[in-house]
């Protein structure tokens, strides 16, 4: 099964191919490199920026108002920081303009901790991305996901924030996920299909697989595990240890419900409030800082629409509030949640009782 960026490769692919993208561009991304991670290795539309995020965002604006469809990628989003003047300039010109003018921009760019990174390759952007209306926003935390979700952005007029969690990039998915439409069974084989050889790349090309239409529908979240005692909701790095976690304490007779939110804006109220009315208790978790946290906003909402259903309080479980991440692994485990402080946190929300 392909992992997390190969999907997202085939999915720029499959748009190339088939949903009119005219430019897949960034720092590295064009040859021979394809991008740090390998998203656009191999892709006919993609080329390389001056190292420059401004121009970068500043050039995707330009093109989706001129009628293109850009995938532009901020290499990392440690370095989008620059540009919130423009992000916003792209958020609210539909809005500004009464609809005359629409943006169909996809902005790329890997977040979060989980490849060692230190502090200057493991910011998240959950919540100042949040923080500008008129964008839609989507973290997967599966391959398939991660493919239909671009998909998605793709064809959608609006301009869409993709954010690709870096520790998952490379990891297999879940035996019960499915295969991507078109994917090869053998993962030998998609490599050998899609994937550049080391060394010498000039004459190399890659065979793409009859890949299909998969669309995520952004807004729209995604059980990942059923439960009765209490809702986790995640999303991203963060999501499969809640998942682990929860199935690890099935064994000690605790029922928790995970939810994958996907989109962070629009996100799946509905899915949250069908969970936490069956539950009565729910937790959310990510790994951006905890001042500020998207997950704050929701602990908000969660308080004003079930305060008199909720058996506890709704708890957040966040990165700890530091201007970054160590380099040393023990210095980044112990700013972002782990398995261990997940499982704490599910374990110490299903004992309270009312």
């Amino acid at each position: 099964m392909a992992t997390m960026i190969q999907a997202i490769r085939m999915a720029l692919a499959y748009g190339e191919q088939h949903l009119g993208v005219t430019d897949v561009y960034g720092e590295d991304v064009g040859p021979p490199l394809g991008g740090v991670f390998t998203g656009s290795m191999g892709l006919k539309t993609a080329w390389n920026s001056p190292l420059d995020e401004r121009g970068i965002i500043g050039f995707a604006i330009g093109l989706a108002m001129g009628g293109q469809k850009p995938v532009a990628e901020i290499q990392f989003v440690d370095y989008i920081y620059n540009t919130i003047d423009l992000l916003k300039i792209a958020g609210n010109t539909t809005w500004a303009t009464a609809g005359d003018w629409c943006v169909p921009m996809v902005v790329m760019t890997p977040v979060g901790s989980g490849i060692r990174g230190s502090i200057y390759h493991s910011h998240s952007f959950d919540a100042m991305m949040t923080h500008i209306p008129g964008w839609k926003i989507v973290m997967p935390s599966t391959p398939l996901d991660a493919y239909g979700l671009m998909l998605a952005a793709i064809k959608d007029p609006n301009p869409v924030m993709f954010m690709k969690p870096k520790a998952l990039l490379r990891v297999r998915p879940p035996a019960e996920d499915q295969l991507i439409p078109g994917e090869p069974n053998d993962e030998k084989v998609l490599k050998d299909m899609i994937d550049a050889p080391l060394g010498d790349r000039s004459a190399w090309k890659p065979r793409w697989p009859k890949l299909e239409d998969y669309t995520v529908e952004i807004g729209k979240g995604r059980i990942r595990r059923a439960g009765s005692q209490l809702t986790v909701v995640s999303y991203g790095r963060t999501l499969p240890l809640c998942l682990q976690a929860a199935n690890e304490l099935a064994g000690e007779g605790i029922e928790a419900e995970v939810i994958d939110l996907r989109s962070l804006w629009p996100y799946d109220w509905d899915m949250i409030t069908a969970s936490v009315r069956k539950t009565h208790k729910v937790l959310f978790v990510n790994e951006d800082t905890e001042v500020t946290n998207f997950g704050e906003h929701l602990v908000r909402r969660a308080i004003e629409d079930f305060f008199y259903e909720l058996e506890a309080a709704p708890k957040l479980l966040a990165g700890a509030h530091l201007p970054g991440i160590g380099l040393a692994d023990s210095l980044e485990m112990a700013s972002v949640p782990q398995l261990a402080s997940i499982a704490a946190a599910i374990r110490e929300l299903a004992a309270e009782v009312p």
